[in-house]
């Protein structure tokens, strides 16, 4: 069972490790700089050296560690300036994951802001080809959406129109979030409902191109277009539904990362906890 949750990197980025593992992680996310600032502090070849080290002394796979994009960038966006950024952000976090020898970079789809899907899906598509441009391994993992106003890739079939649309096709895959698929409308409540809605994900897309999943509940009811992640069990999916994706997914070796809140309710180690209760 690889399951972990997002960890800080606070003082330097191989606290993540520590943190990691003094949740009892065996798979966890990271951001590598901070996420509410367009400016990234160049990594450091100590830092990297004591980020390998130290993920070399634990007992977490590297192919279950996973680097998320940060919050500013927006890879439909129609401002040019905004777009610019977002592109050289997601090209400079390609190379630092491949710097730390983190395979998968998760990143959103963003918001085309009321210029149409068409338009926003060729923005995002022209955005993602730019890694070609960084030779290295590294795979960006296109997450799906709740279906907010603007956005693109909530539906299966959309997100399959725009992964295989991509070129390499062995730059890219997907992050399939709960949460959001959940406020999307896909059914995940009982066994049956997981079982019904992961068919549909593999007609449309494929398992074989889902390579990290999160593991969120749902504060929103089914359709709610909300991305309002909550405790496992706690929230409107419920102990039935995510305890039957852990199982799948434990089934496929599929890396699982929480990003549940932390609150009086419960917080990162509690709801690891749950999750391994679950499975």
């Amino acid at each position: 069972m690889q399951i972990g949750c997002h960890v800080s990197i606070s003082g330097a980025i191989h606290h993540a490790i520590d943190n990691a593992v003094e949740r009892e992680c065996s798979a966890f996310q990271i951001f590598t700089r901070s996420p509410r600032s367009w400016h990234a502090k160049k990594l450091t070849s100590e830092d990297i050296k004591n980020y390998k080290t130290k993920l070399d002394n634990s007992k977490i796979d590297r192919f279950a560690t996973v680097v998320h994009m940060p919050y500013l960038p927006n890879l439909s966006s129609p401002s040019q300036d905004a777009y610019t950024k977002s592109v050289d952000t997601l090209l400079k976090e390609v190379e630092r994951c491949g710097e730390l020898g983190i395979p998968y970079l998760v990143t959103h789809l963003g918001s085309h802001l009321g210029t149409g899907e068409q338009k926003g899906i060729e923005r995002l598509s022209k955005a993602l080809m730019k890694i070609a441009e960084i030779k290295n391994d590294v795979i960006v993992l296109l997450e799906n959406t709740a279906g907010q106003k603007n956005s693109v890739g909530s539906d299966f079939e959309q997100l399959a129109s725009l992964l295989f649309s991509l070129k390499p096709a062995k730059r890219f895959g997907i992050c399939f979030d709960t949460c959001h698929a959940f406020a999307a409308g896909y059914e995940l409540n009982t066994e049956k409902d997981v079982i019904k809605t992961f068919e549909k994900f593999d007609q449309a897309i494929g398992f074989e191109h889902l390579k990290i999943l999160h593991l969120n509940d749902s504060k929103g009811k089914i359709g709610c277009n909300l991305d309002r992640h909550y405790h496992l069990g706690l929230g409107f999916i419920g102990e039935k539904g995510i305890g039957k994706v852990i199982k799948m997914m434990n089934k496929r070796k599929i890396p699982m990362v929480l990003e549940t809140p932390i609150d009086d309710t419960r917080d990162d180690f509690e709801n690891i906890k749950k999750a391994k209760e679950l499975a």
